[in-house]
């Protein structure tokens, strides 16, 4: 009988040996399939085992089970395993690791499995796990197969066999060595290959596992292989003496080594060498097979229990074992002292080994010896008491020693318990021991554990004798990202500190993965990771988020972004440049092509210095720019890819018309080619080349910007499902072992599917299963699973909600929002891989029902962003984008700002809120001094003249108020001192001030002919230098004033609720042609020393107009000095460098030279005169300024102008953006 796709059939001899039958005269009546009879052994537990014994070396392609004929007996479950001798048994496992096969359901029905790797081995023996709980262990047996031949050569650790290929004038592209090899040696070297340029590789078992050296340049012999640089480390627990297969492969400049079934790919730069063999010493061609039977104890309840030596009462007592094991504690041995009515034990702690003795009240004696035990190796410890002497030895390196009086008094009636101890029978304070035990002797006699397993010798429970199931979990890790693997018996934890991911696989990411994302979580500019793939593997990266802007900004900074200055050298032709970015190349890659815009500026200021000088001539100079390492690029900053010209050569306005650049005219003056290069194929800028610098005269100054892109194209990217039965198909999900799934929605509908993908078995499903749950559900073969997340709140409300789930080796995760997420963990020894063949589904499923209704957005598969309005525009009953995002967003925009719609995403309108910034959340304030006013003129007088006949009051009938909401911050120690006059036509007015007490008073004049109503706040001390914040609101008569977090205080007015012909809103010092009560004398001049900001007058911001965007409206006079209130910190570091990029300035031709960082060895000391004689002539033109303001009259100005020092002419184009000593954004002073 042949099996499908294979050359190996049916075997049909060989020899059985059995562990218990039900009837003698049934034993091998027949174990054919489709036979009669079968086999039942007379216990039906998991003790009993059936082996095949095929004797030769066999390959075992398959195995068919059946019930026993005509009966109510079959197999459910059961383990195969596979050895060369008939002893040291290894456990057959899947492909996911699965040691267990599924039996049968009934007594006639074949059930066949072709194992995935097929097995070399001359005995089989399979072990019933479950049966029929109607009946009792019952089988019929097939095993598939062909005979397996191969040569062999034992080695002795001193002797070799080499390979010499035959000479070759030239070295092939493919090269492979592939072999198999056993040991129960966890060391040494297993392949020398030589080649030319004395390059070798070096293949070396170390502690179990497969290392791969590469040498050059240094004799090596075949005994000390372990040199070299270590390119690979594969396997493990290769020193099991089973036979393990390792194929090297070389293909060109590449290698390729796997190890049984795992493949690592490396790429090896060296011409790599001929792979031989290397040889010295004698071998023999054959297989030596040590016996070593090791004992496995699967859980923490198992035990060996041994019987004492009547040698023991010469008081000479001695245990010697082997264990291996990943867990950190457990049992080894124990027994019980008569004479001292206590016990002994022997047991791992914290990965040592320690030996305690004590009764049921006190501890007679501790030792402890050994560190790190629970590597997975083999370690040796020996148990010695004579006479006085009491020691412990760990891998035969002295341990520890003791001299006791306390005698292990042991004899023939003592019982010794090995891994733990039934309950009944001893007492057990530790963990069991899990792991194998072998070697084990007392007094020097080896312990014959087969007895043992044939209930000859001793007891036992849960274990697993004549074998080592011993599991690397951690190889191959499934720890991603750099994450450490540490293990148990039974499991396995990854470490994910400092990787930068999260979750039991370190799967996840940490950040987000743009700054659109950080900005629409509310935060504001500043330094932050960001993972442009995800879970993928382009590790993080720490970048500047420039969220001032309606457009998000990263910035990716470089090793030199200031103007840079290079002086002539006749020995010199060109000089060479190349940035260093702050971002692996990967990383830049992936920002660049996820980004809507991307530029980078581009500067080069000249005097006598050329760039192109020809269209058809080889260029002065040059740049390199785009991916990997780049192409040189013929165009300047503001010009066309490939169009040799500058961008005034492009806009026609160049020095020179017959130039396309103005360097090219060659002129003995300053001049300059800036702009913005803005191709993202080019960018990023790698390297610049300048020529033309070695003539007499000629000078030169360049500068590259960071790289800054905006947009992202992935987190808007949004369909919309109006149709159940709609839905957009892609391919099928790629996630075996580790998937992730994120996206957000909105809905108005109370259920429908997310996504769906299915597979023959297999699949994986996210739908909102009610209005507050979402369910993440799928099935890898161990049965369906459901993880479940439930909200507190609708989520068919019609706002943007996110879902993120993970499913990997470990658990399955769901969240939903910023909900704790809820996790499953998957069966320790269940099935992993998630094979799936559909399409994957987004909005429906492939039956049509159940279909989601709303939008979905920004759908991530493992860090890839799915093109939903790609797929979206072709499909019907499908919308790409999505609109309604301040219905979710809205809340960023602050202090009055106005949520405004846009195609991909929304703004924030600051322009009716006294604060600025994306959110308008950015505090606008100004320091004042006694002197400093600020008048914003809401309405003009020319009206008045231009109709002198006409009526005020139907002239200005239109700005009569009957409420007013006024809100401001402040900081001061002055006390009085005005804070807010707002003044009409009509000897009406509003006044807000702090009274000579320290308290607020509003003061409230609207009729001219009746006196000031006074409204005095009850918090005192607000002159105390701290920030105070103050809410006025009025409504007719009704008004309300709050003083910061004080209980609102409520007054009413008498006189009237009108306030007529509103002409101007006064901040500080009241000019003196204000016409005021004589009630008040002198408040004109109070004034107002301290801190205001946040100032808003209805829809009036004085403070920002004045400071931000100053017009013909609004009056300074005095000094005003832009600062922060709530702090003193620094402003943006990137704010000057956004605000006044150099390339924003005029051009000049002015025979001067630019501010720059000077290339040459006395830059430092140029640099430091430079700044002295920049800082001297500020501090004298701030000081002629000053005194010029005292002395002059208040005046009406157009704009808030900065203070600017007078322009060197040997600098002209120095700017803000280059000076160390223009002040930061937060500290601009204003004099008028």
């Amino acid at each position: 009988r042949r099996i499908e796709g294979t050359t190996c059939g049916y075997i049909k001899t060989g020899l059985l040996r059995l562990k218990g039958v039900w009837e003698n005269k049934h034993v091998l009546y027949s174990l054919c399939c489709a036979g009669a009879g079968g086999w039942s052994p007379l216990l039906s537990d998991r003790y009993q085992w059936l082996e095949v014994d095929l004797q030769r070396r066999t390959q075992v392609t398959a195995v068919a089970t059946q019930g026993r004929y005509g009966s109510s007996d079959w197999l459910t479950t059961y383990l195969l395993m596979f050895s060369d001798t008939g002893h040291n048994w290894r456990q057959y496992r899947q492909e996911d690791s699965l040691g267990a096969f599924p039996g049968n359901s009934n007594a006639d029905t074949v059930v066949q499995h072709k194992l995935e790797q097929p097995v070399i081995a001359r005995y089989l023996r399979l072990i019933p796990l479950d049966w029929n709980p109607s009946g009792r262990i019952g089988l019929r047996l097939e095993i598939y197969g062909c005979r397996y031949t191969s040569d062999v050569a034992s080695f002795d650790g001193s002797s070799s066999f080499v390979y010499r290929p035959s000479v070759r004038a030239s070295w092939a592209s493919i090269e492979i060595i592939s072999l198999k090899f056993k040991t129960m040696k966890n060391s040494g070297a297993l392949l020398h290959a030589k080649g030319q340029g004395d390059h070798s590789l070096n293949m070396v078992l170390d502690k179990g596992k497969l290392l791969l050296y590469h040498q050059q340049g240094m004799a090596i012999t075949f005994l000390s292989a372990s040199t070299g640089k270590l390119l690979i480390s594969l396997g493990s627990l290769l020193d099991d003496q089973h036979w393990h297969s390792v194929k090297l492969e070389r293909l060109n400049t590449h290698l390729n080594l796997t190890v049984d079934r795992n493949t690592h790919f490396m790429v090896f730069i060296p011409r790599p060498p001929l792979l031989f063999l290397h040889q010295q010493g004698r071998m023999t061609f054959s297989c030596s097979e040590p016996v070593s039977v090791a004992v496995t104890f699967t859980d923490s309840h198992g035990f060996l229990q041994l019987p004492g030596l009547a040698s023991w009462s010469s008081g000479l007592v001695s245990v010697m074992l082997q264990f291996r094991t990943w867990n950190k504690a457990g049992l080894l041995l124990t027994f019980a002292l008569q004479q001292q009515e206590g016990s002994l034990f022997l047991y791992l702690s914290e990965t040592r080994l320690r030996l305690l003795i004590s009764t049921a009240d006190k501890v007679l004696l501790e030792l402890s010896a050994g560190s790190r035990l629970n590597d997975g190796q083999w370690h040796s410890v020996e148990l010695t008491s004579e006479e006085n002497r009491l020691s412990i030895t760990v891998d035969r390196d002295e341990g520890a020693t003791a001299h006791t009086s306390v005698p292990l008094s042991l004899t023939s009636d003592s019982q010794l318990f090995f891994g733990g101890c039934p309950d009944q029978k001893c007492r057990n304070p530790f963990r069991g021991f899990q792991g194998c035990l072998r070697l084990v002797s007392l007094n020097g006699q080896p312990v014959d554990l087969i007895k043992v397993q044939r209930r000859l010798l001793g007891n036992y429970s849960n274990l697993q004798i004549d074998m080592c199931g011993i599991i690397d979990r951690c190889s191959p890790s499934h720890c991603e990202h750099g994450g450490r693997c540490t293990q148990s018996w039974s499991t396995f934890h990854c470490n994910c500190s400092n990787s930068g991911y999260r979750g039991a696989t370190c799967h996840s990411t940490k950040y987000e993965q743009n700054c659109e994302m950080y900005k629409h979580k509310g935060n504001a500019s500043g330094h932050y990771y960001v993972d442009v793939d995800g879970s993928g593997p382009i590790k993080p990266q720490l970048v500047y988020c420039n969220m001032t802007e309606d457009k998000t900004w990263v910035v990716i900074q470089h090793n030199n972004t200031e103007l840079t200055s290079v002086q002539a050298s006749a020995d010199r032709n060109q000089l060479s440049a190349h940035f260093d970015y702050s971002s692996e190349e990967e990383q830049l890659a992936a920002v660049i092509v996820q980004s809507d815009y991307c530029e980078q500026e581009l500067s080069f200021h000249c005097r006598r210095s050329r760039l192109f000088n020809t269209l058809d001539g080889a260029p002065f100079s040059w740049w390199v720019g785009g991916p990997g390492s780049g192409q040189i690029q013929n165009h300047w900053g503001g010009a066309l890819p490939g169009s040799r010209q500058c961008a005034c050569g492009l806009q026609d306005n160049c020095l020179d018309s017959s130039f396309y650049c103005n360097c090219d005219a060659d002129y003995d003056q300053w001049a300059d080619d800036s702009g913005l290069l803005t191709h993202k194929d080019n960018l990023p800028v790698r390297s610049l080349v300048l020529g033309d610098l070695q003539r007499p005269r000629s000078k030169a100054a360049y500068k590259v910007g960071p790289l800054r892109c905006h947009g992202d194209k992935n987190f808007w990217n949004a369909a919309f499902f109006d149709k159940e039965t709609s839905y957009l198909h892609f391919p099928t999900l790629q996630g075996e072992l580790n998937a992730d799934i994120s996206f957000l929605f909105k809905t108005t509908f109370s259920s429908g599917v997310f996504l769906e993908n299915l597979g023959i078995k297999d699949f994986i499903r996210i739908e909102l299963s009610s209005s507050t749950e979402v369910v993440f559900s799928f099935d890898v073969g161990n049965g369906p699973l459901e993880v479940k997340v439930e909200t507190s709140f609708p989520l068919n409300d019609n706002q943007w909600h996110s879902v993120r789930a993970e499913r990997n080796v470990k658990e399955a995760l769901l969240r939903v929002d910023d909900l704790p997420a809820v996790a499953h963990e998957a069966p320790a020894d269940g099935l992993i891989h998630l094979q799936l063949n559909s399409q994957l589904f987004i909005g429906g499923t492939a039956s049509r029902q159940k279909g989601f209704l709303g939008c979905i957005r920004s759908l991530q598969l493992n860090g890839v962003t799915l093109d939903l309005e790609e797929r979206a525009e072709m499909t019907p009953g499908v919308r790409p984008g999505c609109p309604g995002h301040c219905s979710s967003y809205g809340r960023f925009c602050q202090n009055q700002g106005r949520c405004v719609e846009k195609a991909n995403g929304f703004s924030c309108d600051c322009s009716q809120s006294a604060y600025s910034g994306a959110f308008c959340h950015h505090e606008v304030s100004a320091s004042f001094t006694s002197t400093t006013s600020i008048t914003f003129i809401i309405k003009e007088p020319y009206e008045l003249s231009r109709n002198g006949s006409a009526m005020p009051s139907s002239i200005y009938s239109d700005i009569t108020l009957r409420g007013e909401n006024i809100s401001l911050s402040f900081r001061t120690t002055q006390s009085p001192a005005m804070l807010l006059y707002i003044g009409s036509f009509y000897r009406e007015h509003l006044i807000l001030l702090i009274n000579k007490h320290g308290e607020l008073e509003v003061r409230y004049k609207l009729h001219s002919s009746k006196d000031v109503e006074v409204l005095s706040s009850r918090v005192m001390n607000l002159a105390d230098g701290r920030l105070h914040t103050v809410t006025i609101r009025r409504q007719a008569g009704a008004v309300s004033v709050q003083v910061d977090q004080n209980s609102r205080e409520d007054f009413n007015l008498t006189s009237d609720v009108e306030f007529n012909g509103i002409k101007s809103v006064t901040l500080g010092s009241i000019r003196e042609s204000e016409d005021l009560d004589s009630e008040l004398p002198g408040l004109a001049s109070l004034g107002f020393t301290g801190c205001l900001s946040g100032v808003r007058f209805n829809s009036i911001c004085p403070l920002k107009s004045a400071l931000l965007h100053p017009d013909s409206r609004v009056i300074v006079t005095g000094s005003l000095v832009q600062s922060s209130c709530a702090s003193s910190s620094q402003a943006d570091p990137y704010a000057a460098e956004t605000t006044h990029s150099l390339s924003d300035q005029p051009r000049s031709a002015d025979a001067g030279q630019p501010l720059v960082n000077a290339i040459r060895s006395d830059s430092a000391l140029i640099g430091g005169v430079i700044a002295v004689v920049i800082f001297i002539t500020m501090c004298a033109f701030a000081i002629m300024a000053r005194f010029i303001c005292v002395r002059k009259e208040t005046f009406r100005n157009q704009e808030v102008k900065s203070s600017q020092p007078e322009d060197d002419h040997e600098f002209p184009f120095s700017s803000q953006a280059d000076s160390l000593s223009v002040p930061s954004e937060n500290q601009k002073e204003f004099f008028i």
